[in-house]
């Protein structure tokens, strides 16, 4: 019975998960295995809903297709082009977690998605986190998105689009340090959106056809880092600490 227990995080438990541990300590051990079984059968039903939003041209498709591990003329990828592709969401699963759905949302601002009705026809409210993406510098469209996930008290991420770009641009120049720019990037995205009334908000510079070149490894760190507890597995690619536990013990159930 200690082996279970010393597997159990008990900081991590919800309240679900509390009345397991309570179970174990009183030995009753099949009503533990019940709850157990009936954990991970909704641990494996639990989805996670990621919305890439932004302006028409910003890059959304490609970083989904990225984030994917997929190129933009891949089978199954997001289209994209040079003209808005994106005429509504659409959720795209992730290679490697089955229960990750990544979303290309359509471009805000358009005359197709304005503004004040954008929030209402993409049905905002039923994605877990956002990744606000600008290809120049974060624009008024943008700063009402996140004033919006704020208010659903919901994280969120910028990411400054096509920094390969802007990389190829400044290596023209005279006395060129790929850090400084970069850190300038980051520092003048941060400041803008600081002043919009954002606090501190995290801005990751990104190539959507190389994303080991900058902040990408940074950002998925990040979005582990912050998800809820029950989600955040997706991202660590483990097994739930509790069907850990019940192995540990060699109980029946798993």
């Amino acid at each position: 019975m200690n082996s279970i227990m010393e597997n159990i995080d008990v900081k991590e438990l919800p309240a679900k998960r509390r009345e397991i541990e309570e179970a174990l300590k009183n030995n009753n051990l099949p009503i533990a295995a019940g709850m157990i079984q009936e954990y991970l059968k909704e641990f494996n039903n639990v989805e996670l809903n990621i919305a890439v939003t932004g302006e028409t041209g910003s890059g959304k498709s490609t970083f989904v297709n990225a984030f994917r591990g997929m190129k933009d003329n891949d089978d199954g990828a997001a289209p994209t082009g040079v003209v808005e592709t994106t005429m509504e969401a659409k959720a795209y699963s992730h290679p490697k977690y089955p229960n990750m759905q990544v979303w290309d949302l359509p471009g805000i601002g358009t005359a197709t998605f304005k503004p004040e009705e954008y929030l209402q026809k993409v049905e905002f409210d039923r994605f877990d986190f956002f990744i606000i993406v600008s290809s120049e510098r974060f624009r008024a469209n943008d700063i009402s998105l996140a004033k919006e996930i704020q208010k659903m008290k919901k994280n969120f991420y910028f990411v400054r689009s096509k920094i390969d770009n802007d990389m190829r641009a400044e290596e023209r120049k005279e006395k060129f340090d790929k850090a400084k720019t970069l850190e300038t990037i980051r520092q003048y995205c941060i400041k803008g959106l600081e002043d919009q009334g954002l606090g501190s908000p995290k801005v990751f510079l990104i190539s959507g056809f190389d994303l080991g070149l900058y902040d990408f490894p940074d950002l998925e760190e990040t979005m582990e880092k912050e998800l809820p507890d029950h989600k955040r597995c997706f991202m660590r690619g483990y097994t739930p600490p509790l069907e850990r536990c019940c192995r540990s013990s060699k109980c029946t159930v798993c």
